[in-house]
C-alpha cells in the first residue's frame, strides 16, 4: 500500500493536479465574473463546449492553434451575449437561459459533429494543431522544478496570468468598484449615474470569452480531439469553486485544484486496480463536499452578520 502511495503521490502529481484543474479554473473564472454583477452563469458548460468544438474544428481547417483559440473564445463570446441580451434585455430568468443553453450546446456540437464529418461520439485528426508547450531550458538542470514547472501548455501560464489580472482588476481597479457596486447595490450603483446594463454586458462578455478559453484548452491543450459532451460537467465545477471562493478568482481557483487533484489521483488509481466507476466519480463527490463546505460557511457568516446586527439595534433603543 505504501509503495503504491508513493508512486501515486509523486512530484509530477503536482502538475498532473494543475492541468486537469485548468479548464475549470478558466470555468470558474468566467463564472466569477458574472458573480460579481450578480449573474449567475449556469450556462459556462454550454460557453466551454461550444467552444471546445469549434476550438478543434478551426485548428483543424486552418492549420493554426491560435486561430482555433480565437474561434473558440468568439464561439463563448457569442453564447455569452445571447445570454445576456435574453436576462438583461429581456428579463429572463439567468438560470433557465442557461440550462437551455447548455442542452443547445449539447445538440448543436452534436449536430455540427454529424453534419461536417458524419462522425458521431468524437472527432480527432493529426491535422488539428494542438497548443504548445512551453519549455524552459534552464530548468532541465533542476530536477525538482523540472518535474513540476517544465513544459507546460501556453494556456496553463495565461490561467495563472488570468487570475492575478481578474483579481486586480476586480478589487483594485475601478471598472472593479462598479462592477462590484452594480451585484451588490444596484439602485445605489444608477443613483451614482453608473450605466448598469453596461457594466453587466461587458462582464458577460468577459466570461464568455473566459469560457471559450476553458473549451480551447480542453479540446486543444488537455486533448487533442473533440469528444460530445467532452466538458463532462466542468462548467458547473467551476460554478461551485467559484461558490466555494466567494467569487473571489484566487479562492475560487484553489477549489478548482481540489478537482484537479481528485481528478489526477484517481485516473492514476485505477491503474493499480480500483474500478472505473469509483474514478468517475470522485471529481463530483469533491463537487458535493466544495459546495457543502461552501454553503454550511455562508449561513454561518450570515449568521454572525445578523446577530451583530440585531445586537447594534438592541443597544440603540
Amino acid at each position: 500500500m505504501i509503495g503504491i502511495l508513493s508512486k501515486v503521490m509523486n512530484l509530477s502529481l503536482i502538475y498532473a493536479t494543475f492541468r486537469a484543474a485548468t479548464p475549470i479554473i478558466f470555468a470558474a473564472l468566467c463564472a466569477s465574473v458574472t458573480q460579481q454583477a450578480n449573474i449567475l452563469n449556469i450556462g459556462t458548460e454550454g460557453i466551454m463546449l461550444v467552444g471546445a468544438f469549434f476550438a478543434v474544428i478551426v485548428s483543424y481547417f486552418t492549420g493554426s492553434w491560435i486561430m482555433g483559440v480565437l474561434a473558440a473564445m468568439l464561439a463563448g463570446l457569442v453564447i455569452a451575449m445571447i445570454m445576456a441580451v435574453g436576462h438583461i434585455r429581456y428579463g429572463a430568468d439567468i438560470c433557465g437561459i442557461g440550462m437551455g443553453i447548455n442542452m443547445l450546446a449539447l445538440a448543436v456540437t452534436k449536430f455540427l459533429l454529424q453534419a461536417m464529418f458524419g462522425k458521431n461520439g468524437s472527432f480527432s485528426s493529426p491535422d488539428i494543431v494542438t497548443i504548445p508547450k512551453v519549455h524552459i531550458p534552464f530548468l532541465d538542470n533542476i530536477e525538482v522544478l523540472n518535474k513540476i514547472f517544465n513544459n507546460w501548455n501556453l494556456l496553463e501560464w495565461v490561467a495563472i496570468l488570468m487570475i492575478i489580472v481578474l483579481y486586480f482588476a476586480i478589487y483594485k481597479t475601478v471598472w472593479g468598484l462598479r462592477l462590484r457596486a452594480v451585484g451588490q447595490f444596484p439602485e445605489a450603483a444608477k443613483t451614482a449615474a453608473i450605466n448598469v446594463d453596461a457594466v453587466k454586458y461587458r462582464a458577460m462578455a468577459i466570461s464568455g470569452l473566459l469560457g471559450g478559453l476553458a473549451g480551447a484548452h480542453l479540446s486543444l491543450g488537455y486533448s487533442s480531439q473533440f469528444v460530445e459532451n467532452m466538458t463532462s460537467s466542468r462548467g458547473f465545477m467551476g460554478v461551485a469553486a467559484m461558490y466555494f471562493g466567494g467569487a473571489n478568482p484566487v479562492k475560487a481557483s484553489l477549489g478548482c485544484l481540489l478537482f484537479g487533484f481528485a481528478d489526477s489521483v484517481g485516473a492514476r488509481l485505477q491503474a493499480y486496480g480500483l474500478p472505473s466507476q469509483f474514478v468517475l466519480m470522485m471529481p463530483y463527490i469533491v463537487t458535493i463536499l466544495v459546495l457543502t463546505i461552501s454553503m454550511a460557511t455562508q449561513m454561518s457568516i450570515n449568521r454572525k452578520k445578523q446577530s451583530s446586527l440585531l445586537m447594534a439595534a438592541g443597544r440603540h433603543k
